[in-house]
């Protein structure tokens, strides 16, 4: 938040540490010359200085970032160059480049209001509902669509998330596949893996 969101910061080691990185930021996008894409951080140090505060497509490229989901809540983040041979060359191409295993993006422009309001239901959808992050999307895009202020597509649908495809993890509340349901259902797999096997070999001994 605010002189703590420095490019220094994110070029440090710490961010490897967390599973969500939000980025509610301004983006950068541009298309003939990608490489110079990126996001504006912190362009003052907490004395007033200023200071390199942008964050190009390089530097994210050699970033270190092992995370579960990167959020880039800004304008057109989603977007990039289309290079032969090479696909959409962008900050989505980036951020899963430097290790993330997904990335939700905006297609295009996006208002700020309607944009914060997103993004409430979507990290209530996973802290509390227990949602993957791709229904959590969709969970807070139907929401919004059914305010009145904000049921025009525009306000909702510019937001998509990459990777993540068969993503079966949660970051919170009630998950059908937590840990404990794994275990007692391969518990029990195997119990009746040597109920059978027992009951073919007393068969075969003719004890049965």
């Amino acid at each position: 938040m605010d002189f703590d969101a420095s490019r220094t910061k994110v070029l440090g080691s710490e961010l490897g540490r967390y599973r969500i990185v939000h980025f509610a930021t301004h983006g950068l996008i541009n298309n003939e010359h990608p490489e110079l894409s990126g996001i504006v951080l912190s362009l003052f140090d907490p004395q007033g200085q200023s200071q390199n505060g942008f964050l190009r497509l390089h530097d994210i490229y050699n970033l270190h970032l092992p995370a579960d989901l990167v959020v880039l809540s800004a304008c057109s983040t989603g977007l990039g160059k289309d290079v032969k041979g090479e696909g959409l060359i962008g900050l989505t191409r980036g951020f899963m480049y430097a290790g993330a295993s997904g990335v939700v993006a905006s297609l295009w422009k996006v208002d700020d209001d309607a944009t914060a309001e997103l993004m409430k239901y979507f990290y209530q959808g996973m802290f509390t509902k227990g949602l993957s992050p791709s229904a959590a999307l969709r969970d807070s895009q139907l929401k919004l669509s059914q305010q009145k202020r904000w049921q025009a597509p525009y306000y909702w649908a510019g937001f998509v998330i990459q990777g993540q495809y068969n993503q079966q993890e949660n970051f919170g509340g009630r998950s059908f596949l937590t840990g404990q349901r794994v275990l007692i259902i391969c518990v029990l797999a195997g119990l009746l893996l040597l109920a059978s096997f027992f009951f073919l070999h007393r068969r075969r001994s003719g004890i049965i």
